[in-house]
C-alpha cells in the first residue's frame, strides 16, 4: 500500500501484510500451525518468528489478497476452520493496514493429531 498525503508517503511492505496474516492465522482455533509447502518436503508446522511461511501475499494500491497454506487440528470441521480463519485474517489485516481484502485463499495441507502435538510439545520442553 501506497498512500501520499501532503506530509509524505505511506508504505505498508508485502511482509508486514504476511506477518499480520500469518498472526491472526495462528490465533484461530482449529489451526494446528502453517505449512511451509508440499515443494519443501512434509509440511512443518512453524510459528513465532516464522510466521510468514505458509502466507502468500499481493498487496496493491488500495487492496490486498493473501494465500494461506495451512494445517487443522484432527476431528474439527476443516469448512467452519477455513470461514472462521478467512475471517480473521481478513478483519486483523483490513484493521491494521487500511487495505481492502478483497480474497483470503485457504489451502489445506495437513492434519495435526493430538498424538503429534503431545510429542512436540515435550521435544520443546526438553530444549
Amino acid at each position: 500500500m501506497t498512500e501520499d498525503l501532503d506530509t509524505g508517503l505511506i508504505r505498508i511492505s508485502d511482509d508486514v501484510v504476511a506477518t499480520i496474516a500469518g498472526l491472526a492465522a495462528l490465533e484461530t482455533p482449529g489451526i494446528a500451525g502453517m505449512s511451509g509447502g508440499i515443494s519443501e518436503g512434509l509440511a512443518k508446522r512453524l510459528s513465532g518468528k516464522n510466521v510468514q511461511k505458509g502466507v502468500s501475499v499481493e498487496v496493491g494500491q488500495l487492496e490486498a489478497a493473501i494465500d494461506l497454506r495451512i494445517i487443522v487440528h484432527y476431528g474439527i470441521p476443516i469448512q467452519e476452520v477455513c470461514r472462521q480463519l478467512q475471517l480473521n485474517v481478513q478483519e486483523s489485516v483490513e484493521n491494521m493496514t487500511g487495505l481492502r481484502v478483497v480474497e483470503v485463499n485457504v489451502k489445506v495441507e495437513g492434519v495435526a493429531f493430538k498424538e503429534e502435538e503431545n510429542e512436540e510439545v515435550q521435544n520443546a520442553r526438553l530444549r
